[in-house]
């Protein structure tokens, strides 16, 4: 069996104790309130997705995971989670070439949201000291 990197490991293991260990929940599918967001709006999917990505771009590092995931705290704590995904995926997109792209370039608004997330994203990485 092979192992897991220790980055990975820990995450899989915070989800784990995060979930119910007794239950009907145990033999449900993985739909409805088991993914529901917590009371901060963002669900732990999303909040693992980003440190997963964040820690990827940062050198994978241990030190890293609690940077990331102090980052996508701060970012939660200042947006919904659904303008987050807005935000984001505006952000993400915008240099995507051709007709695909267009929608994130060219409507009016998107750029100022786009840059909205960016400067939001870089103070919080300031204010965790991952940059």
């Amino acid at each position: 069996m092979a192992r897991l990197p220790p980055t990975l490991a820990l995450l899989l293991m915070a989800v784990a104790l995060a979930a119910p260990l007794s239950g009907p929940a145990l033999a449900a599918p993985l739909t409805g309130p088991a993914l529901a967001a917590p009371a901060s709006g963002f669900p732990t999917v999303a909040r693992v997705e980003y440190v997963l990505e964040c820690m990827n771009s940062h050198g994978g590092k241990q030190e890293s995971l609690y940077k990331c995931a102090c980052v996508i705290d701060r970012i939660g704590a200042a947006l919904a989670y659904d303008d987050y995904v807005t935000m984001s995926t505006a952000l993400r997109y915008q240099t995507l070439e051709g007709e695909r792209g267009a929608e994130f370039r060219d409507p009016p608004g998107v750029k100022a949201m786009a840059a909205k997330y960016k400067a939001l994203r870089e103070e919080a990485e300031r204010a965790c000291m991952l940059r």
